[in-house]
């Protein structure tokens, strides 16, 4: 008659020891992923472990391991897709290496990631990954360093923090996407964020705290700037927040009396209400206006016409940073890194030579 333990969360270590003809030491070693056994040893406690179905106690184990086994992650805005996919790369990267996931969402609020990175602190995660909201306010990040904690940053990198960081080539990608517009004949181009100033008016790209957004008004600028145009600053948008917002701004951009021949969508959510303004408005795309967007989102590629995108390698930002981490982790000691991925411009039919009343 089988005289072992049922199977259920009450099995323990000494359970599985006793099964595996081993000490509890021993067991509780190779549960722990510490300390060394013979292979002989490790399989038979494995073996004795998965007949009981025995369920660690993660609580205990830190307390012995020094380590959760999770990691923070801390984004923006889990809605939009892009944060989506890029969490969806760290998490196969960090579940493959041993390590759960404790994702929260900031709201692009530096108040609410300060308050989410002292949750995580207080939940003993072994390491972080962050987007922060505002890289000029990065104090409570560089706390989190100077305390030892792992802490690698995603899409957003910041001059005040020497730590890991993974972003994409957002600025080559909107002087290429800007002169393509610009060769059509455009120069009418508007670029749209969500983004704000206290103000909520553009003056100059050190308005903007977010790094990602900055480089590609920059590029978007700067590649004007090369092809003689000047004035372009009035011609770019923030404060797309929201549908609602930008529902506003595009509706009031349209329907103005200098309208744009273009727009530049810094995502794929304000691309699409930009899309859907032009339905209601009676625009056509491209006819009345070219539309082009950051982020190659599953819409872009079925709406009428298909949308011209910038590419981002979203997945490769979050498994990226994500395998730099779990380096971290796993001891690799060396000087920060940054990594700057490449983008690609995907041609649609969204985007064509402006009306020459247009001009």
């Amino acid at each position: 008659m089988d005289q072992s333990p049922p199977r259920n969360t009450s099995v323990t270590v000494a359970d599985v020891a006793h099964m595996a003809g081993v000490s509890k030491a021993t067991a509780a070693r190779v549960l722990g992923g510490y300390g060394t056994v013979s292979d002989r040893v490790r399989e038979a406690v494995t073996a004795a472990a998965r007949a009981l179905d025995y369920r660690p106690n993660e609580l205990a184990r830190s307390m012995t391991t020094g380590r959760s086994g999770t990691i923070g992650v801390v984004v923006g805005d889990i809605e939009n897709p892009f944060f989506s996919l890029a969490v969806r790369g760290i998490t196969d990267v960090a579940r493959q290496a041993g390590f759960t996931v404790i994702l929260i969402n900031s709201g692009e609020d530096v108040a609410a990631e300060k308050a989410a990175i002292r949750t995580l602190l207080a939940k003993r995660v072994d390491g972080l990954i962050v987007s922060p909201a505002k890289e000029s306010d990065v104090e409570h990040l560089r706390e989190a360093s100077r305390s030892g904690l792992p802490l690698a940053l995603l899409d957003r990198g910041s001059d005040e923090l020497e730590v890991d960081t993974v972003i994409a080539d957002d600025r080559h990608a909107a002087e290429a996407v800007t002169r393509r517009l610009i060769s059509l004949g455009h120069r009418k181009i508007a670029y749209l964020t969500a983004c704000d100033t206290p103000d909520h008016r553009f003056r100059t790209a050190k308005d903007i705290n977010t790094g990602s957004v900055r480089r590609r008004i920059e590029g978007f600028l700067g590649a004007c700037r090369d092809a003689g145009l000047t004035g372009m600053e009035q011609w770019v948008h923030v404060g797309a927040i929201t549908p609602e917002h930008t529902h506003r701004i595009v509706t009031a951009m349209l329907q103005s009396g200098q309208r744009p021949t273009a727009v530049i969508a810094s995502d794929s959510v304000i691309g699409l209400d930009v899309f859907k303004v032009c339905r209601e408005l009676g625009l056509g795309v491209p006819h009345d206006l070219s539309l082009v967007s950051f982020h190659d989102a599953d819409w872009t590629s079925v709406t009428t016409p298909p949308v011209t995108v910038v590419r981002q390698p979203v997945y490769g930002l979050g498994e990226t940073v994500a395998k730099l981490l779990v380096e971290r982790l796993n001891g690799a000691i060396q000087d920060a890194r940054k990594v700057v991925l490449k983008t690609e411009i995907v041609e649609r039919a969204s985007t064509g030579v402006p009306l020459q009343g247009e001009l």
